[in-house]
């Protein structure tokens, strides 16, 4: 019984064989590429490569100016909020709201949102007066956010792509500085 093609001398006699294309896929055409269209795609890269960097600082200035706004709400509900209906002006906690409120809009928050760049992602850190956490990867190559699984990796699952515009405008619009919007959709 012969299965397949069995030929004592396959490497020289394949008359008995069919002659079935392994690939019809195939087309022949030289697969080489030419030092410019080399050239050219490295540029390419390195152009997006060059935005995703910008946009990652994008994401930091929106992630800082999130926090500041968060923070002056607060500051105002807890003024407003407060035990004493009368609200005396002159009282410690009032005072103490206020001075944080006038901090926050010259721009003087205790939260840094800066990024790392690693060998494959740029990772957002988010200092919070000498206690660092990681917000976001977002990876250098292709502009892909990733939620933080832990300080030196991302979880799985791309969350946004900045190179896409509807998601990197709908991200800067929306991103909240504790990460809500990182988590699956």
């Amino acid at each position: 019984m012969t299965i397949g093609c069995q030929i004592k001398n396959w490497h020289t006699d394949l008359s008995g064989c069919p002659r079935v294309p392994y690939n019809k896929h195939i087309r022949n055409q030289p697969m080489t590429t030419t030092f410019a269209d080399y050239a050219a795609s490295a540029e390419a890269r390195k152009n997006i490569a060059e935005a995703v960097l910008g946009h990652t600082y994008a994401l930091c200035e929106a992630l800082r100016q999130n926090f500041i706004e968060y923070s002056i709400k607060h500051h105002e509900n807890a003024i407003l909020n407060s035990a004493a209906p009368e609200q005396d002006p002159n009282s410690a906690t009032f005072k103490y709201h206020v001075a944080c409120i006038v901090d926050l809009k010259n721009g003087n928050c205790g939260y840094e949102f800066y990024p790392e760049t690693g060998r494959k992602y740029h990772k957002i850190i988010m200092d919070a007066n000498g206690s660092r956490s990681v917000h976001c990867f977002i990876d250098k190559k292709t502009g892909e956010v990733y939620k933080a699984a832990s300080f030196k990796s991302p979880a799985k699952g791309v969350r946004y792509d900045l190179r896409i515009i509807e998601q990197r405008e709908w991200l800067l619009e929306n991103a909240t500085w504790s990460g809500g919007y990182l988590y699956a959709k």
